[in-house]
């Protein structure tokens, strides 16, 4: 005989908690783009296509509807998108991106009760089975699709039609037009919303896809005269003609002359002009502009005028003061003191920087200070400026640049920020998260074919490709890299064509690129000798030697090129030499494909075979198709996935091919695409 099971009254039975709906059986998790669990946007610019893919299951084997949902975040209408199942529960969808600002997206994911009841229906036909009362079900389900159709009076007819013919037989379809309109009006009553709303920041183009230009005004004039906006402006149409569109200007303020540098950073004899980074003296601090440069409707000028050229100016931002900056007698409590009561200049032991002053981030009146800081920007925003390279970024907090380019952006979203920050990974990629635009990188140290295709790789993985936007820079004034110096006209023709085909924005020290500029300081430095930092130069800019025409070639093969306007669609492929870095980037739909090849030994003439992937590249693996090499306009017939190059450095380092398909037209006869 059982016993009835016997319940203790110690241990009352518990109901399901009020928040919880147990009907809503979906899972959505692993969502991509998502930043850190959603607490930072991921970025994209105006124009561009946000894909996202999510896990998305359900127990059981019921098939699954979703939908991603998104909207501007100026808006309150969600529009919807269908998402499509890929493999092993990954679901993805896209949306585009129109506008500048925020868009905001979640998904929400269903049990679709009319398609397995469609898929298990025709298990039954096919077995043989009587669906009489299984078309009834299916009727039902129809009608109550219907009144989820109401006020779309057509779709609600071929809907009640729909139902009409189910219930007279014989088996109608239920897929094809049928089909979407059931997925169109689906139940989802029990419908998982994913419970976060994810943030996608959208920029301006040149956010994506950007060429930078550096100069210092200063050494623009006539030999031995102080430069001036307006001699910087008879050299845009140069520029422009060039190929670049970002005219990059290190600070253009007030240059203090307490403990001020000279040549070579030894202390200044009287008359040198110091150092632009040390910011301030009595005629003014942040928000003013050095006299010999002109006046600020003078660099409004420069502004506008470059802006007919096709180029936006970028400021730097230097948030450091020179000691005689206003700052130091006007707010004292912002900076550090020494026991003696002096402000603490800057220090990176054993280096000392007698003239410039770092604020106290620590300082009690913290609040004051981001305050007036943000005043900076907005003031330089106000005068046209919309590129603003920062300096040193990783020195002061993260929370304040999450502020403060939140606040910048609020107002003015079209506005773009360069994090000039060469330190730790991690504090890279937290202050791109926190807002930059774009980044320095490591480029400039690596140099081996094996260093290039590992840190590029990693920059193209997901999460990093979905906030850290690279700009890449062969050299800076900061920076003159041994391979520079030692390499000779190979290694900067070499590092211009990586720069400029690796990454979809790049930069150069304008005048000390263009003419190979590679004395060190001393050796093992990667400081300039006479360095541009503390003196002024006069560059022969009509030098008949100058690397000039090779970057107008390559920029415009950049602007010629799709493929090569943004930084997805890398691929690094063997060579078979470890000298030579082989990689292709592409467009999506394959339209436009460029394969570069870089011989990275500046000294000797290397040779291999490229392995390529035809079929990813959308190229016939049994048809010949053309490699056209941009650089010297060399057309080569290619077949297969393995074939020949050969490097001669002290010709041209790299060779950069764009892949044209062999296609036969209506008239029977072959050309390529």
């Amino acid at each position: 005989m059982k016993r009835r099971a016997e319940r203790s009254p110690a241990a009352p039975l518990r109901t399901p908690s009020p928040t919880v709906d147990g009907r809503k059986r979906v899972v959505i998790e692993a969502v991509m783009p998502e930043i850190d669990g959603g607490r930072f946007p991921a970025k994209r610019a105006v124009g561009e296509t946000v894909t996202v893919e999510a896990d998305i299951f359900a127990d059981g084997h019921d098939a699954l509807g979703a939908v991603l949902r998104y909207r501007n975040q100026a808006s309150a209408d969600w529009m919807e998108t269908p998402m499509a199942p890929l493999v092993n529960d990954r679901w993805r969808g896209e949306f585009p991106v129109t506008e500048l600002g925020r868009y905001i997206f979640t998904l929400e994911g269903w049990v679709d009760h009319f398609e397995t009841w469609s898929r298990q229906l025709a298990k039954r036909i096919k077995a043989g089975q009587d669906v009489k009362v299984e078309l009834e079900v299916g009727a039902r389900m129809v009608e109550q699709a219907v009144a989820r159709a109401n006020g779309k009076s057509n779709d609600a007819a071929q809907l009640q039609s729909l139902a009409r013919s189910l219930r007279a037989g014989p088996t109608p379809a239920v897929d094809g037009e049928a089909g979407a309109l059931m997925r169109r009006y689906a139940d989802r009553t029990f419908a998982t919303v994913y419970p976060r709303e994810v943030e996608v920041v959208v920029e301006p183009v040149k956010a994506r896809f950007s060429t930078w230009y550096e100069l210092f005004p200063r050494s623009t004039g006539p030999r031995g005269k102080h430069g001036t906006f307006k001699d910087v402006e008879r050299l845009l149409p140069e520029i422009a003609r060039l190929g670049f569109d970002v005219l990059y200007l290190p600070p253009i303020h007030p240059i203090g002359k307490s403990n001020r540098k000279g040549a070579n950073n030894k202390a200044a004899s009287p008359g040198e002009p110091g150092s632009p980074w040390a910011i301030g003296s009595a005629e003014g601090g942040h928000k003013a502009v050095h006299p010999e440069l002109g006046t600020l409707e003078d660099f409004r000028h420069l502004v506008t005028t470059a802006s007919q050229q096709g180029l936006d100016v970028a400021l730097d931002i230097a948030f450091q003061c020179s000691p005689d900056h206003p700052y130091t007698s006007e707010h004292p409590e912002w900076f550090k003191h020494r026991p003696d009561g002096s402000i603490q200049y800057a220090e990176n032991p054993p280096k000392k920087y007698e003239d410039i002053y770092p604020f106290d981030f620590e300082t009690e009146h913290w609040r004051e200070l981001w305050q007036e800081l943000l005043s900076i920007v907005l003031f330089w925003v106000d005068q046209g400026v919309r590129i603003l390279r920062v300096d040193n970024p990783h020195t002061k907090p993260f929370p304040f640049w999450d502020w403060l380019i939140g606040e910048v952006k609020r107002e003015h979203p079209e506005v773009i920020l360069l994090a000039e920050a060469f330190t730790r990974p991690k504090v890279m990629y937290r202050l791109a998260k926190g807002g930059f635009s774009q980044s320095y990188t490591y480029f400039s140290w690596r140099n081996t074919a094996y260093e290039l295709y590992q840190y590029f790789t990693e920059l193209a993985q997901p999460p990093i490709r979905e906030f850290f936007r690279p700009n890449l820079w062969p050299n800076t004034p900061d920076i003159l890299t041994e391979y520079l110096q030692s390499g000779g006209r190979p290694a900067f023709q070499a590092r211009l064509i990586l720069a400029a085909t690796l990454g979809a924005s790049y930069g150069i020290y304008g005048p000390a690129f263009e003419l190979m500029e590679s004395r060190p300081r001393e050796q093992g430095s990667e400081e300039y000798l006479d360095s541009e930092k503390y003196q002024m130069r006069a560059w022969d800019r009509d030098n008949p030697d100058s690397l000039r025409e090779l970057i107008a070639i390559i920029n415009r093969i950049r602007h010629e090129n799709p493929a090569l306007q943004t930084d997805r669609g890398l691929r690094f492929h063997p060579t078979e030499n470890d000298q030579l870095l082989a990689y292709s980037k592409s467009t999506p739909d394959n339209a436009n494909v460029v394969l570069t090849v870089v011989n990275v030994d500046p000294h000797h003439v290397q040779r291999g075979m490229v392995n390529l992937p035809l079929d990813e590249l959308g190229l016939d693996r049994d048809r010949p198709y053309q490699a056209h090499e941009l650089i010297s306009g060399a057309r080569y017939l290619w077949n297969g996935p393995r074939n020949f190059v050969e490097i001669n450095p002290h010709s041209m380092p790299g060779q950069i091919f764009r892949f044209r398909r062999r296609v036969r037209s209506e008239h029977d006869f072959e050309y390529f695409l």
